[in-house]
């Protein structure tokens, strides 16, 4: 592409070189040609010709008129018309010259415009046609990411507030009726109170939820470098997240190579696994199989997990990553989460320098998990 482009700059070059190089031949062969008018008699005769058959001149007061007024002052008249023919040539190249200013100036205030009309210039100006399109295609999409950044963020309020709510809401209405009724049974007293703690326990998670996800969009955490032993950390992710398969009626199966590790951050790679295995229980169909599975690739560990489930429009795979777009789908009252644990889990793998991605196909949702620099634990 660099070479292409370059070929276009030579190009441009070589026919701006090529009319300035062609005017000023043709500035020399016009002076040359008054060169040889004036020098060598050729005008001196027409000039002599018209004053004898015009204006009725006799032959020799002509040809003294001649030699007094013209030839007599042939150097000036070689200079002027050298001057005129240089003037000329200044003239064109200067006409170019603010023709492809002009026609730049005019491409850079279509930038500056909202119609989705590419930029146009003429045919020898195709580099420059081109890197103002490549220019007025960005500020588009930054513009577009812009607003839809913009819309994603009111739609993240407008979700924290709905969820916010509604913990909220049962935290006040069983305070109030431990306020109302002090003289209630313990059994009754006991019941409200845990309600209302769950119902706090929540509401402050939620909270931490958002407060993380900004935290990792700032670049404010800090990871720890150390040999993680994958299989034994997701066999214990697993263990501890039985009672939510079980709910479920979900099993999960762990195809994973025993002996393989990543440097890395224990505790924030647990999270990843643990959103992803959480978001796969929620989403399955019941009583079906969760399966995990994965190996070294090119000196990467790649992990697959993998559930049964309905499928997610291509449109929507990306999107479910993003930390400012919220699935209407994936919305759960039961849970009252804010939905930002896919968005955390994207963050914490790029900050390992992988990359995590969603596949949706036959009623089966995969989540594809990179992670650099797999090795070995040993046998």
């Amino acid at each position: 592409m660099r070479i292409r482009r370059k070929d276009e700059y030579g190009a441009f070059q070589f026919k701006l070189m090529l009319r300035v190089c062609g005017s000023a031949v043709l500035s020399v062969l016009s002076v040359m040609a008054l060169y040889l008018l004036f020098w060598k008699r050729r005008m001196g005769n027409w000039i002599v010709w018209f004053l004898v058959n015009v204006l009725d001149m006799g032959s020799q007061d002509a040809y003294y008129f001649y030699c007094d007024h013209f030839r007599g002052n042939k150097d000036r008249f070689f200079i002027g018309a050298m001057l005129l023919v240089f003037a000329v040539l200044l003239w064109r190249i200067f006409r170019w010259t603010a023709r492809y200013f002009g026609e730049i100036n005019r491409g850079i205030e279509s930038l500056l415009t909202d119609g989705g009309d590419p930029v146009s210039l003429s045919p020898e100006m195709l580099p420059f046609e081109r890197k103002l399109n490549a220019v007025k295609r960005t500020l588009e999409a930054r513009k577009e990411e812009a607003a839809q950044a913009e819309r994603r963020k009111d739609e993240l309020v407008l979700y924290l507030a709905h969820d916010i709510r509604t913990p909220l809401t049962s935290v006040i209405g069983y305070l109030s009726l431990l306020e109302e009724e002090p003289e209630a049974p313990p059994e009754q007293r006991a019941k409200r109170t845990r309600v209302a703690l769950d119902k706090a326990y929540r509401l402050e998670a939620m909270i931490n939820e958002f407060f993380e996800i900004t935290r990792y969009n700032a670049q404010q955490i800090a990871l720890s470098q150390e040999p993680v032993d994958l299989y034994y950390l997701l066999v214990q992710l697993i263990d501890e997240l039985s009672p939510v398969f079980a709910a479920h009626g979900n099993s999960v199966a762990l195809e994973l190579d025993e002996n393989l590790t990543v440097r890395g951050d224990a505790e924030k790679l647990a999270r990843v696994f643990g959103n992803l295995l959480k978001n796969a229980a929620a989403y399955s169909d019941p009583g079906t199989v969760i399966t995990v599975s994965g190996g070294a690739s090119e000196g990467d560990a790649v992990l697959r997990f993998r559930n049964r489930g309905p499928d997610i429009p291509p449109e929507k795979l990306e999107a479910m990553f993003d930390k400012f777009c919220r699935l209407d789908q994936a919305r759960s009252s039961g849970t009252g989460g804010t939905g930002l644990g896919l968005a955390i889990a994207r963050e914490i793998v790029s900050l390992h320098g992988g990359a995590i991605r969603a596949l949706s196909r036959d009623h089966t949702v995969t989540f594809v998990v990179r992670l650099p620099g797999a090795g070995s634990s040993g046998s």
